[in-house]
Formats: C-alpha cells, sequence, structure tokens
C-alpha cells in the first residue's frame, strides 16, 4: 500500500484556509455585532416609548373640559391617537390628540386663529400647572414636571376629511381614519416592525435644528411608500437604513394617495424639487449613510450619537 495522503492538506492549500477561518470569525463579528445593536434599539425605542399612558389620558381629559367649556360651538371629536390605543406613536404619532372642532366663528379664518385661540383658553385654565404655546400647526403644553402634550386643532369638512393647520399658515385636507387604515396594513405587511421603525426614525430626525424637521405625520406617509414591496429583514436595524435610503428620494415629491388627495401634511416643503425638498433629501441620505458607516464600523457609539446618546 503506497503512501496515505492527506486529503484535507491536499484540498485546503494554508491561503485557503486562512481565508476560511477569517471569513467565519467574519461572520460571528457581524452576528455579534447584530445582537448587540439589536439590544440597543430595544432600549432606544423603550425611551421613546417611556410615557405615563394614563396621566396624558387624564390631562387630556382636562384640556378637553376646559375647552368645550370656552370654545363657541361643539367639540365632534376628540382623536387621540397613541393615547386611544396605548401606543406611542401610532397613526399621527406627533401629535397627542387631534381636536376637530365645530365653532362658526372660527370658519373662513386662517389657522393661526384657530391656533391662537385654544392657546389663549389653556393659559387661562392651566397657568398653574403648565405653560402654554402654539407654533405653525400644533399648541404644545409643557407641564411642570417635563411631560409635553401637543393638540392639533382640525375644522370639519364635508366628507371624511378634515382640514388641519400647514406651515404655510394655511388649512391642508386630510383623511385620517384612511390613513391609519393605510399605516396599519404597511405595518402589518413588515411584521409589525414598521411602526417601530418609525418611532426610531423620528428620534433620529428629531436631533436635528428644528427648521430641518420633518413632521411626524410626513415622515409617516413616507415609511408608507418606502416600504411597499419591501420583502427584505424584519427587523429595526435593517428598516431603518432603509427607510432613511429610500426616503432620501421619495422626500422630492409630493406623495399622493390612490385618489389623488395628499394622505400626509407635506405642503410645507413646497412644490416638486424644491429647494426645501433638495434640502431634506440630502439630511435623509446623510443619515443612511451614517448608519451604513456605523454598522461597517460596528461602532455602537456612533448608533447611539444618532439618537443624541452617549455611550
Amino acid at each position: 500500500m503506497g503512501p496515505s495522503r492527506s486529503t484535507f492538506s491536499s484540498q485546503r492549500p494554508p491561503e485557503k484556509l486562512r481565508e476560511m477561518v477569517e471569513k467565519a470569525e467574519g461572520k460571528a463579528s457581524e452576528a455579534a455585532f447584530g445582537g448587540e445593536l439589536a439590544d440597543t434599539l430595544v432600549d432606544l425605542l423603550a425611551k421613546v416609548n417611556g410615557r405615563d399612558v394614563e396621566l396624558v389620558r387624564a390631562r387630556l381629559e382636562s384640556i378637553k373640559s376646559s375647552l368645550c367649556e370656552e370654545l363657541e360651538g361643539t367639540f365632534d371629536h376628540f382623536y387621540g391617537g397613541s393615547v386611544a390605543k396605548h401606543t406611542y406613536v401610532d397613526g399621527l404619532s406627533d401629535i397627542d390628540c387631534l381636536m376637530v372642532i365645530n365653532d362658526t366663528e372660527l370658519e373662513g379664518k386662517n389657522p393661526q386663529r384657530a391656533l391662537e385661540k385654544v392657546e389663549g383658553i389653556l393659559k387661562e385654565s392651566l397657568e398653574e400647572e403648565a405653560q402654554v404655546s402654539h407654533g405653525h400647526m400644533a399648541v404644545t403644553v409643557e407641564y411642570q414636571d417635563g411631560m409635553v402634550i401637543q393638540l392639533l386643532p382640525a375644522l370639519k369638512t364635508s366628507g371624511p376629511h378634515i382640514h388641519v393647520p400647514s406651515r404655510d399658515d394655511d388649512w391642508s385636507k386630510i383623511d385620517p381614519v384612511a390613513f391609519q387604515a393605510e399605516l396599519t396594513k404597511r405595518n402589518q405587511q413588515c411584521g409589525g416592525k414598521l411602526i417601530p421603525t418609525i418611532k426610531l426614525a423620528k428620534a433620529i430626525v428629531g436631533q436635528l435644528p428644528a427648521p430641518q424637521t420633518l413632521t411626524g405625520y410626513h415622515m409617516e406617509s413616507l415609511a408608507i411608500a418606502a416600504f411597499r414591496d419591501y420583502y427584505g429583514e424584519r427587523t429595526t436595524s435593517a428598516m431603518l437604513p432603509v427607510f432613511f435610503e429610500r426616503a432620501k428620494d421619495l422626500v422630492l415629491s409630493p406623495i399622493k394617495d390612490r385618489s389623488g388627495q395628499s394622505i400626509h401634511v407635506d405642503e410645507y416643503l413646497g412644490p416638486a424639487n424644491s429647494e426645501e425638498r433638495q434640502v431634506a433629501s440630502h439630511l435623509l441620505g446623510r443619515i443612511g449613510r451614517r448608519m451604513k458607516n456605523a454598522t461597517a464600523s460596528a461602532s455602537i457609539a456612533q448608533w447611539q450619537a444618532l439618537f443624541g446618546e452617549d455611550e
């Protein structure tokens, strides 16, 4: 019998063995980082969700009572997206309450009149509990314990639509029920991971200077479009970079629903390819690149920096 040969050594030269070992080590390192990143995002999501829902509900009821006593007309509805469903950031997510008001005094007036009126009533009724202010679209109530509640005044229109303030001091027509249904549908298609992805994306965009942020309603509309026909991994760590990569292109044009009506509030960015949209596209793209670089560097610290967090 002749000398035996080592099949292992003949088929696996040293160079190939080193390559296989390095590849295996790389995969193990990627898996370890992926697990660490997933845990980090879970912790960050918990911070986003960390609200006292019962206290928010109680304060909304107090606000409603104060407004009902002073406003001429009636409250036909009092939508509370996050509070009603015990979830934070769902539907009209950065707004705690969408107040549909039927007040004849506000008919034909610009949104600032409605915002000023709501602000004035609440300043008087909550003067010892909170600071009240208004911006272009919403009234903000900031309590002494740090809780912030946002209120979006809305006026009834015919059909399912309502009018809400836009950033150009005009009214925008939306259908909140249809919008929430579309968001829920897309979330289900993504294995329930779209809503958490949106929450985290909003936390990141919230770190930008105020003039550069996008409204929560707009970001949700972008997410609905971004994850149409999505077949990738259903995890927040995989979906976050996808959102920013796709949103940087989608933000360049207003998003329309099938009926031709806008299903979001993004008129504040102007027409397609406006300068404002170009700026938004650049910022979203930059965030997406930072995510990819952080993952390529296996750096949790770089990921945390996106959220304004220190390691």
